[in-house]
C-alpha cells in the first residue's frame, strides 16, 4: 500500500526545517516508518543543485534557469527518495515541494502560476501531497525572530517586497485548496507550533498521537 506524503511550506525564517526535525524526532520515538527529506535536496544530485540555486555568487541567475533547476531537482528527488519511500508504505515528510515553486517562481517572481502549475504537473505527475502544512507567519516578523536573513542564502537576501509576495502567494494557494493546504499559526514558540502540527496530523489520521 502506498504511503502518505506530507509537505511543509512557508516563508523564509518561519521555522519549517525546525518543525520537520521535531516531527521526525516525534515519529522516531514512536517507531514509525517514515522518511524525512527536503527540496531542493534529499539526494546527492539534488543537493548539488541546491548549492547552485542558493549560492549568493549567482545573484544574476535568470529566473527561468532557477525555475528549471528546481524542477530538475524535483524530478531526481522523486526518483531517488520520494517514490521508493512511498512504495514501501512509509510516511514521507518533505521540507518544501511543489507549492514553493508556485509561491516563489509563479507568484513572487511573476513567471505565471498556471505556467508553473503545468510544469509542476509534468514533473511530479501523480505524486501530489496528501497534506501540506503551511506555517503561517509573515516574513517581516519571521526574519526579525530569527535575527535577519542568512547571508549565505541567495533567496533569503532578496528584498522585503519579494518575500511579502511569496507570503501572499501561499495565502492564495491555501484559499484555493483548503482541504490539502492547511494553515497553522506559527506565531508562538516552536513547541506550541509543534503541538498544533501533531494535533492536525492526528485529526487527519496520518499519525496516532
Amino acid at each position: 500500500m502506498r504511503g502518505k506524503f506530507i509537505t511543509f511550506e512557508g516563508c523564509e525564517g518561519v521555522g519549517k526545517s525546525a518543525q520537520v526535525r521535531m516531527l521526525g524526532a516525534w515519529l522516531s520515538e514512536r517507531g514509525a516508518s517514515f522518511t524525512v527529506t527536503r527540496e531542493p535536496g534529499g539526494s546527492g544530485i539534488c543537493e548539488a543543485i541546491r548549492k547552485v540555486i542558493l549560492d549568493p555568487a549567482f545573484s544574476d541567475m535568470d529566473d527561468s534557469c532557477e525555475l528549471l533547476l528546481y524542477l530538475a531537482a524535483r524530478a531526481q528527488h522523486l526518483k531517488d527518495v520520494i517514490i521508493p519511500a512511498l512504495a514501501e508504505g512509509k510516511l514521507v515528510v518533505c521540507d518544501r515541494y511543489m507549492d514553493s515553486t508556485l509561491a516563489y517562481q509563479g507568484f513572487a517572481k511573476g513567471m505565471g502560476v498556471e505556467r508553473v502549475r503545468r510544469l509542476n504537473a509534468l514533473t511530479a505527475g501523480d505524486y501530489i501531497p496528501d497534506l501540506t502544512v503551511f506555517l503561517d507567519y509573515p516574513p517581516d516578523k519571521a526574519f526579525m525572530r530569527k535575527g535577519g536573513a542568512d547571508k549565505s542564502d541567495r533567496l533569503e537576501n532578496l528584498d522585503k517586497s519579494f518575500h511579502m509576495r511569496v507570503y501572499e502567494g501561499y495565502k492564495l494557494l491555501a484559499e484555493e485548496e483548503p482541504q490539502r493546504i492547511v494553515s497553522v499559526d506559527a506565531s508562538g514558540t516552536k513547541f506550541e507550533t509543534h503541538a498544533k502540527i501533531i494535533e492536525l496530523l492526528s485529526e487527519r489520521g496520518f499519525i496516532v498521537g
